[in-house]
């Protein structure tokens, strides 16, 4: 959420209840879904999330739970995320560097806050990955900084090519820094070999540094789209699903929610929104002559 621009928030009662959220959960689990991550905007800033995360562990089953943040509230809550359940949580860091970090935020942002918010979380006995947006002339130097860091620190680092998600990013091609740029740079200072997927679908590809001392990933949406293999939906807090990080509108699942046929309706509206989903963004992002206008913006439905 760019400081520059002033924000209109929602009322209470146009969020969903832990409730709300708990129950479609609960649908998706039962369709088959085994990964659920808590996500946003900033999730750390919903009161007594640790309630939410409880409620998701009950229903969740087998299926893993996850939770992004950008770090700044982590440190407080760790300990309080574990003990209801949590698992595993990532954390958005673009740069080791003060001001390019406050630079690259937003906002008077301080990377110790987020280093003590990781430092929290693996204290607690959670499992730490590190997200980090590269952008081409901006915090392409740091990307063997970051990497050494990390790995000696035994957290998960995931390079993120720079995406126009939103319409407030000023994205443009040449900010790219690609994916074989990276692994190029890292190929320079570190010594590592290429990992299987874990499961289908999964997002970033994997690499593991030759003296076992941990790995790294990269998620490469713009230069290696992976739009058909793509698993993902998402649930915004005012209850509307959309089927793409592009999507320009999403599905109202609120008001089905709190009407009278309540969850049968949704259970079948769900069914019916990933059965005719044809969303192809990312493929289609070389081809397409004029910018896709106006889609939704990346802090109403996260990564």
């Amino acid at each position: 959420m760019p400081a520059t621009q002033t924000y209109k928030f929602l009322p209470r009662e146009a969020l969903l209840t832990f409730e709300e959220i708990t129950k479609v959960a609960e649908l998706f689990v039962g369709f088959g879904v085994r990964k659920l991550r808590v996500t946003g905007g900033e999730p750390l800033l919903r009161k007594d999330l640790d309630v939410l995360l409880k409620k998701l562990v009950h229903v969740a089953g087998d299926a893993d739970i996850a939770l992004t943040t950008n770090g700044f509230f982590l440190k407080d809550q760790a300990q309080r995320l574990r003990d209801a359940g949590l698992k595993r949580v990532t954390v958005s860091l673009d740069s080791l560097q003060p001001e390019l970090f406050a630079t690259m935020s937003g906002r008077q942002a301080s990377v110790e806050t987020v280093l003590q918010g990781i430092r929290a979380a693996q204290d607690a006995g959670l499992g730490v990955k590190v997200n980090m947006v590269v952008q081409r002339g901006l915090n392409d130097a740091d990307i063997v900084p970051m990497a050494e860091f990390f790995r000696d620190r035994k957290v998960t680092l995931r390079f993120i090519e720079f995406m126009d998600v939103g319409n407030v990013n000023q994205w443009e091609r040449k900010t790219v820094f690609g994916k074989q740029e990276i692994l190029d740079r890292l190929s320079s200072h570190l010594a590592f070999y290429a990992l299987e997927p874990n499961h289908p679908g999964e997002t970033a590809s994997r690499y593991q540094y030759s003296d076992n001392s941990g790995e790294f990933g990269i998620i490469a949406s713009v230069t290696e789209p992976f739009c058909g293999d793509c698993s993902r939906i998402r649930l915004s807090a005012s209850g509307t699903l959309y089927t793409c990080l592009f999507a320009q509108k999403g599905h109202d699942l609120k008001a089905l929610l709190r009407g009278e046929e309540g969850l049968e309706r949704t259970k079948t509206l769900i069914k019916e929104i990933w059965g005719k989903r044809t969303d192809r963004y990312s493929e289609n992002r070389a081809a397409a002559s004029v910018r896709q206008p106006e889609k939704v913006e990346m802090f109403h439905i996260g990564g």
